[in-house]
């Protein structure tokens, strides 16, 4: 990697290209952002920080169409989603900002011995974060907002295929009047992201990526004694146990899988349905699959654009062709893509011998089974190395809380699709990552939680 580019999915057009910061640069980033810590949690208090994340929230809002845009530039998702996600960072800034003094208050620890034992909790120091293409705005305000209500600061590095958004960023906290050094971007390569978790000044690493990644950063975390937060890949289950209403349950699974152009870490990418109602609802999901045509990002009505890149596109496409040459069978879809624009795809008979059995299909591209019964679903849902999340569609709740207890997973949404949201806590289990963002316990994992005892 020798530069950060914007690169036109819809298009292929090269817009923009941008250096990779210089060592030297790196250094004055973390240095910039340990004496930012050192003023910003000692001597700025928890409601002047919100205040400042309010103001954020403010900018992201009154800057909407401009963030949008370059985030459909960046990496192809339709204006429509691209305004969503703008509009949801603007609820995450204002959550911690208006609850970031009550998750900070002290917390009192009952002792039959007498006196008094709190916990205070306090800000660690600086913290790297590494963002994905994915959700440029989103993914970093579920990680800054809270971390910096709590008095950490942040050296972020984004993908590089999206530094018009991570300048923008930047732009929006040096705008908001955060201090010099309490946020701060850096284009920085693999090898100098390592350097920064090894510097004895940075206090925790949190990512948003790939497995690899996941690895390679925890490693180094590790070697170094660093906390981490991980967020990784996903396989997550659509489960349909039973429905009265078919149709709708199809229009939750189509929503489920495309969103971000099925781009999304906990997108629904395994459907699983019972047998009793599997050959109706396949017929009418791949219809309504097929009916999903790829189309320019920047029309309003768009509800599927291109993928990320080429590369993206490279990978899925040969995802699927191995599937089909291995057996699968495509119900709809499965041809060549026209440059990076997709055609939503739906195969049938996927083995656990199968290459896309095991892997995560990073595109439009749902798999779906037929299941007899409550064990077999929750035996094929939990056969995945991932556990990110789920989907459970049944009529019956007392059925759809039991099977939900039993999966393998970080979240739970029954009968309802897109339902995350600022209070509510994200995050997986096993190749998933772990560690949570978001809600109260989004402000909990980069923070020290201090006992103070006082003798009666």
């Amino acid at each position: 990697m020798s530069h950060y580019q914007v690169v036109n999915p819809a298009t292929g057009e090269n817009l923009a290209t941008y250096p990779i910061a210089t060592d030297e640069q790196i250094q004055q980033a973390v240095t910039s952002a340990d004496k930012a810590y050192r003023q910003w949690s000692r001597t700025t208090s928890v409601a002047k920080r919100a205040a400042l994340l309010k103001r954020v929230a403010q900018l992201h809002a009154e800057r909407r169409d401009e963030l949008a845009a370059i985030i459909v530039k960046e990496m192809g998702k339709p204006i429509a989603q691209a305004q969503g996600e703008i509009d949801f960072c603007v609820d995450i800034y204002n959550y911690y900002a208006d609850n970031a003094e009550t998750f900070l208050a002290d917390e009192s620890i009952p002792s039959p011995a007498g006196g008094k034992a709190f916990i205070r909790r306090q800000a660690l120091g600086v913290l790297i974060g590494i963002m994905p293409w994915n959700f440029p705005f989103y993914q970093v305000a579920r990680f800054a907002g809270p971390n910096l209500a709590l008095g950490n600061t942040i050296v972020l590095k984004h993908a590089p295929q999206c530094p018009e958004s991570a300048l923008a960023l930047e732009s929006i906290f040096n705008d908001a009047g955060f201090p010099e050094g309490a946020y701060v971007n850096v284009f920085a390569t693999n090898e100098q992201v390592a350097d920064i978790i090894a510097d004895p000044r940075v206090q925790g690493v949190s990512l948003t990526g790939s497995e690899r990644a996941g690895a390679a950063v925890a490693e180094t975390a590790g070697r170094h004694l660093k906390k981490v937060v991980l967020e990784l890949g996903g396989s997550d289950v659509f489960l349909v146990l039973d429905t009265d209403d078919i149709d709708g349950a199809v229009e939750m699974a189509v929503a489920g899988r495309l969103e971000n152009s099925g781009q999304a870490c906990n997108g629904s990418k395994r459907i699983l349905v019972m047998d009793d109602i599997h050959d109706e609802f396949l017929e009418k999901f791949a219809a309504a699959m097929g009916k999903t045509k790829p189309a320019d990002p920047t029309d309003e009505d768009a509800a599927l654009g291109p993928l990320s890149s080429s590369n993206a596109t490279a990978t899925l496409e040969r995802q699927v062709m191995t599937a089909l040459e291995q057996g699968a069978v495509a119900k709809v879809g499965g041809e060549n893509p026209e440059g990076n624009f997709f055609a939503p795809t739906v195969l049938t008979q996927v083995t656990p011998e199968m290459d896309a059995y095991h892997e995560e299909l990073f595109g439009p591209v749902a798999v779906v089974y037929k299941v007899s019964s409550e064990d077999e679903a929750v035996e094929l849902a939990n056969s995945s190395s991932f556990g990110l999340g789920s989907i459970v569609i049944s009529r019956d709740q007392e059925k759809a809380l039991r099977v939900a207890d039993r999966l393998e997973v970080g979240m739970v949404f029954i009968n309802e699709v897109g339902g995350e949201a600022a209070e509510l806590p994200f995050g997986g289990v096993k190749r998933s990552g772990f560690g949570r963002e978001l809600g109260r316990f989004g402000i909990d994992e980069f923070v020290n939680k201090k006992l103070i005892r006082v003798k009666g």
